[in-house]
């Protein structure tokens, strides 16, 4: 195709992406008073493991249970409920961005490669919310218990403002959410050719490097607890790419053999 029909079509996709986000986006803002209650959890909530019972269970946050929310200007509330619509909004509407994306890239793939579509949307899709998920329900929660109550007596008091509360929750959903697609994108770099399972095994420790530089970024503030937090999952992801990405690699073989 030349480069103005690929252009072309990059806009039919990000078009057909945009107004499945602002459909869902219209969703989301009718419950947004739900939602935004929902994303109180993290701060009232910690998951707690019960060695005698061996089961995980949440318990309230005793010395958070009565932490407000206050709004600093007078249009911050409002923005915060269009912010938690959004990222609503776009969580349900990821398998129609990752269709899109499949769209796009299926010309240059073979007959056979094409079949993955459904997979692809699925494992995707799955992957970011999983990741999202365990941000909310595992690290936030874990983070929120422990920054907000560390040496608090007397003479410190927790007092948030809701937009830097949603915007820290946000962007700790969101980047885990995307960090959780590293296995796809290593496979994809291991079919294409760019990268192999022994190369990535022996470069483990620059990834490892890389992954606390990554956290550093991603991570809305600049402590070194939160980067540990967002490191290790990326670590342990890339721990099951070398996993299966041998596996992709054999398969592919066999297929082409037979």
């Amino acid at each position: 195709m030349p480069l103005t029909e690929h252009l072309g079509e990059l806009r039919k996709r990000i078009t057909i992406s945009l107004v499945a986000l602002l459909a869902t986006f219209i969703v989301a803002f009718n419950y947004s008073e739900e939602i935004f209650k929902f994303i109180m959890f993290p701060l009232r909530y910690n998951l707690d493991f019960s060695v005698r019972n061996m089961y995980l269970h949440f318990v309230p946050q005793d010395k958070l249970q009565n932490t407000r929310l206050v709004f600093l200007a007078p249009a911050e509330a409002f923005w915060m409920n269009l912010k938690v619509s959004f990222v609503a909004g776009l969580m349900l509407s990821l398998p129609v961005m990752f269709h899109q994306l499949w769209k796009f890239i299926s010309p240059g793939l073979l007959p056979r490669e094409r079949r993955y579509v459904i997979p692809f949307i699925f494992s995707a899709t799955g992957l970011f919310l999983f990741g999202s998920a365990f941000c909310f329900f595992i690290v936030l929660p874990f983070a929120m218990g422990f920054l907000l109550t560390y040496k608090v007596g007397d003479f410190l008091m927790p007092m948030l403002s809701v937009g830097q509360y949603v915007d820290f929750c946000l962007k700790f959903i969101l980047s885990f959410g995307a960090v959780f697609e590293l296995p796809i994108i290593i496979i994809f770099l291991t079919k294409m050719g760019i990268v192999t399972p022994r190369t990535l095994a022996r470069n483990r420790k620059y990834a490892i490097l890389i992954a606390f530089i990554v956290a550093a970024f991603l991570t809305p503030t600049p402590d070194a607890f939160n980067q540990t937090l967002m490191s290790l999952p990326i670590i342990l992801l890339y721990e099951i790419g070398i996993w299966i990405s041998p596996l992709f690699v054999r398969k592919e073989a066999k297929t082409e053999g037979d």
